[in-house]
């Protein structure tokens, strides 16, 4: 019966994030990830200036851009910065290169290892293999196993599906379409041979198949053939009831840190994994940034909240919100998940 002081199941960057902290510590950690293949996500790759884009190597940015085109029905507003705002990485080199670091720390890494149920102290995998843990972390993504074995309910999912054309557009543009997509929107996010098209909605009000058929209807209408490009579609938990329980953590998706605003989840879930490392090395730890992250979770998650069934409000709260980035009483990384405030 194998022993590890740390299991973390999931190895998205959240849980690689986790891992490679503990075991650069010299802890034994064993990631467990159920896929085959490390990395690959229904994602569009956005990454902020304010969160992530300042910490990973430039070979894994796709694009950046310093300006922003945001489109509602009433305006059309470019916003730019002599800053980056918002890069595009490919979701499968970035895991490819965490799992590299996480491995060269220390920690075992075991794709193709789905679990079958959890014990109080112990895993059981679909193969019959028994694993005893003293910490188990759950980064196992917005349907997580570990979640459920703690009994915390998912009540506020979001909706995201996007398409890949092989074609690198020119802009990064945001499109609030109430009509279509609610209090969502859709995307356009370029990367450097291709471009990610999709759209968001912050709760179950769409099916996935009536979410892609609006999506497919907005960009024929904006010009964009989507062709037979293959539809790929994820719910997106930001039903956030907390990340410690005992011996038992949640980070990223699992822990329901995604923003329920825009859906952005890669900076919350690698600032969760390393804040649970950081707590299971030292038990008084804190952290600032992370304590930010929550206050801007509960922001995000107020105004999807009071914008998701009221069709009027929602217009006129988004149409304000464009408005106040427009005139500058609004500053984009307000939206942003890694705002400092």
């Amino acid at each position: 019966m194998a022993r590890w002081h740390t299991v973390i199941i999931g190895a998205g960057p959240g849980g690689l994030a986790c891992a490679e902290i503990l075991a650069s510590k010299g802890i034994s950690v064993l990631v467990l990830e159920k896929k085959g293949e490390v990395g690959p996500k229904v994602c569009a790759g956005g990454v902020t200036g304010a969160g992530l884009c300042r910490d990973l190597p430039p070979g894994l940015i796709e694009r950046t851009f310093r300006t922003q085109h945001i489109v509602t029905s009433l305006q059309q507003v470019v916003l730019a910065s002599d800053l980056p705002m918002v890069s595009t990485v490919d979701r499968g080199k970035l895991g490819a290169h965490m799992l590299d670091k996480a491995r060269a720390a220390g920690a075992t890494v075991r794709p193709d290892a789905p679990v079958a149920h959890i014990e109080a102290d112990r895993i059981i995998m679909r193969s019959g293999e028994t694993i005893v843990y003293r910490h188990l972390v759950g980064a196992d993504g917005s349907v997580s196993l570990v979640r459920r074995y703690l009994g915390l309910p998912t009540v506020r999912v979001g909706v995201g599906v996007q398409y890949h054309i092989p074609v690198s557009l020119p802009h990064m543009e945001w499109h609030l379409d109430a009509r279509r997509f609610g209090n969502g929107y859709a995307w356009i996010f370029p990367h450097r041979q291709r471009t990610s098209v999709g759209a968001y909605i912050s709760h179950a009000g769409l099916r996935p198949k009536e979410l892609q058929d609006h999506c497919r209807e907005w960009a024929a209408a904006r010009g964009i053939d989507l062709g037979t490009a293959r539809p790929e579609a994820a719910r997106i938990n930001y039903d956030y009831r907390g990340w410690r329980f005992g011996n038992i953590f949640l980070i990223g998706d699992a822990a329901g840190l995604a923003s329920g605003l825009t859906g952005e989840g890669i900076f919350p879930a690698i600032l969760s994994g390393k804040t649970v490392a950081n707590t299971i090395l030292n038990d008084h730890y804190v952290d600032a940034d992370f304590a930010r992250l929550l206050v801007n979770h509960r922001r995000h998650c107020r105004l999807a909240a009071c914008t998701a069934t009221n069709g009027t409000l929602c217009r006129l709260v988004m149409e304000s919100l464009v408005l106040g980035l427009r005139t500058g009483l609004i500053d984009f990384n307000l939206l942003e998940m890694a705002d400092q405030g």
